[in-house]
């Protein structure tokens, strides 16, 4: 049995709005934990974001529903690269009550178009034991998504 299973995915999503738009949804801790975390009904324990190369992103959660609720879920990461309004990479981790289960390392890509702006996300993963597994995150993360898309409209 394989302990551990790789995974690449890619999302593209167009917004219609300008990439400085975009990228400040990222870079603005409230607004990010709004979409990142809070979206879906999540239970917020902490979550802080410190937007620059060598910054640091920390989110404590819990689910509100369903096997989940209650559970405690970290994510930590480090920001690798920053273009503004072009570019974020990050490397993260995930664990559920203190077992890590995956290490991402996730990169968006902005690019100006006529009518806004074509997010193209890259998702590079390891998931361990007892992880969510590859097509459970895709779907996580094309939910996130839209949920940028939603923060992005109000």
């Amino acid at each position: 049995m394989q302990s551990t299973i790789h995974n690449t995915f890619v999302i593209e999503r167009t917004y219609p709005v300008s990439p400085e738009r975009v990228f400040a949804a990222f870079a603005d801790p409230v607004r990010k934990r709004r979409w990142f975390v809070a979206g879906g009904g999540n239970e917020v324990g902490h979550y802080e974001l410190d937007f620059r190369v060598g910054g640091r992103e920390v989110a404590r959660f819990s689910g509100n529903a369903g096997p989940m609720k209650g559970v405690i879920f970290t994510n930590e990461g480090t920001i690798l690269d920053i273009v503004p309004n072009r570019r974020i990479v990050a490397a993260h981790t995930m664990a559920m009550r203190e077992n890590h289960f995956s290490a991402s390392l996730v990169t968006f890509e902005l690019l100006a178009t006529e009518t806004g702006t074509d997010l193209i996300f890259t998702h590079q993963a390891a998931f361990f034991e007892g992880a969510d597994g590859p097509e459970m995150r895709q779907e996580g993360w094309r939910k996130l998504l839209e949920r940028l898309g939603a923060e992005l409209e109000s």
